[in-house]
């Protein structure tokens, strides 16, 4: 008698389905049995176009990952992935997936700073990789910014030393890519030095550098004034033949809250599946909204960037790009803001275009403090072995050059590129500053004595 209920109850729904009046049915179905894009609700084709729109608050989203040349793990233990019981964090399949995610859509862009890292990626992959990225960087898509061998500290550090590795790193990507990089990207060094100013203006030739740590005084007072980016003059003497744009980050260099989409990230993602319970798409377009319209009244064009990613982000670099691809789609149906993929590049020159006057700053970001009682001011004289060592490598690098270049450099054997990328390395704002762990400053010195012994 139950089965024959049930056989019943089945036909009585499948009629209801031809007839079409039952949606729970009908949702049953298409779950299940979907196969043809036309006649599936849940497939949406996100328009992942566009640029700035005259009239509209315009929110410049830029994909990065801050990989750290050497930190809580060594440069070689990022770089693979080991030793992840200490940091989970492995730059490789970082690039890997985010090549793979930008193929799948031309509109999706990606930033990228630390050539230490990226070079060694490079020299590991296939002609046909190579040639994939090269349009990918041809294309806008992907693009070096900072350029240099590491994102170097601004206090520890020597002049000359922040020439060579951002040298070093140019070097590189003009050679593989034919491209200059254009925006400084200074996004995690503990305070900032007026000589930054003059040799990415004046020296290096940038349009602009960003970086995201100030003293929070100071941030606070900025905010009020909308003085978050400022002309920065490098050197009163040398006056505005050593400026260069500068501007401090919203949000440090991670998301705002709510809008991290990292792997392991517990912030929400965009549920537009109406199969699926939870939809929250109003809720996700009513917050980026309200976030982006309170940063647009901090500052003074109608061009506002969100910087999405963080440390070492973009392992699976879809659990990203799916759901930036959604934000850009529904807010910009919605209409209120106008979203956009970025680079800090078409930031600049959208805020150059809007021809207004920006305020003047000439002197320095130090000492820095994040909080209260919390300056950061003790990294200037910590480990002052490794800061000596640094020193006296550097001058006898200079030398060792002088006498490669008049003798010829070498072809097979010895040369002074050991030591030219050790030094690089340990520019790294974790690196000559201090704040790195036991293990990592050791294998900082390691590699500095092995790049030494190779030009003796």
């Amino acid at each position: 008698m139950a089965e024959g209920m049930c056989s019943l109850l089945l036909l009585h729904l499948l009629l209801l389905c031809v007839v079409g009046s039952c949606e729970l049915c009908h949702a049953w179905w298409t779950q299940n049995y979907c196969y043809d894009d036309e006649f599936c609700p849940a497939v949406v084709d996100y328009d992942t176009r566009g640029g700035p729109v005259a009239g509209k608050l315009n929110v410049h989203l830029v994909s990065h990952s801050h990989d750290d040349v050497g930190w809580l793990k060594t440069v070689d233990q990022y770089y693979v992935g080991s030793n992840n019981s200490i940091q989970v964090a492995a730059v490789q399949y970082i690039l890997d997936s985010v090549i793979l995610a930008l193929q799948e859509d031309p509109n999706r862009k990606f930033i990228y700073v630390e050539q230490a890292f990226f070079q060694r990626w490079w020299r590991e992959q296939s002609k046909h990789k190579q040639r994939i990225v090269k349009r990918l960087v041809k294309a806008g898509q992907l693009e070096f910014i900072n350029g240099g061998w590491c994102m170097h500290d601004e206090a520890s550090t020597h002049y000359i030393d922040m020439i060579d590795q951002t040298t070093l790193g140019h070097r590189y990507i003009k050679k593989q890519f034919n491209k200059v990089p254009r925006i400084g990207w200074q996004i995690d060094p503990f305070g900032h030095s007026a000589i930054q100013a003059y040799l990415l203006g004046a020296e290096v030739g940038f349009d602009a550098v960003f970086f995201g740590r100030a003293d929070y005084q100071d941030i606070a007072k900025r905010r009020i004034d909308r003085t978050m980016e400022f002309v920065w003059q490098g050197s009163r003497t040398l006056g505005s033949t050593a400026q260069i744009l500068g501007g401090v980050l919203n949000n440090l260099y991670v998301p705002p809250h709510g809008f991290e989409f990292d792997i392991a990230s517990a912030d929400p993602p965009i549920q537009d599946n109406p199969l699926l319970y939870d939809i929250n798409v109003q809720e996700r377009v009513d917050s980026f909204v309200k976030l982006a319209v309170e940063q647009g009244k901090e500052f003074r064009t109608n061009h506002i960037m969100w910087t999405m990613g963080s440390d070492f982000t973009y392992e699976n670099a879809n659990t990203w790009f799916k759901q930036i691809d959604k934000l850009i789609h529904y807010v910009n149906k919605d209409g209120r803001v106008n979203a956009f993929y970025s680079t800090p590049s078409i930031y600049v020159d959208a805020n150059h275009a809007e021809n207004i006057p920006w305020p003047l700053k000439l002197d320095d970001f130090f000492p820095y403090a994040d909080r209260p009682h919390c300056y950061w001011t003790g990294y200037f004289t910590s480990r002052p072995t490794l800061k000596r060592y640094v020193r006296q490598l550097s001058a006898y690098l200079q030398v060792a050059r002088q006498l490669e270049f008049l003798i010829g450099k070498r072809k097979v054997g010895p040369t002074t590129d050991s030591l030219e990328e050790a030094m690089a390395v340990v520019q790294h704002h974790d690196g000559i500053s201090g704040t790195e762990q036991q293990h990592v400053a050791d294998d900082y010195a390691k590699r500095l004595a092995l790049g030494a012994a190779e030009v003796l």
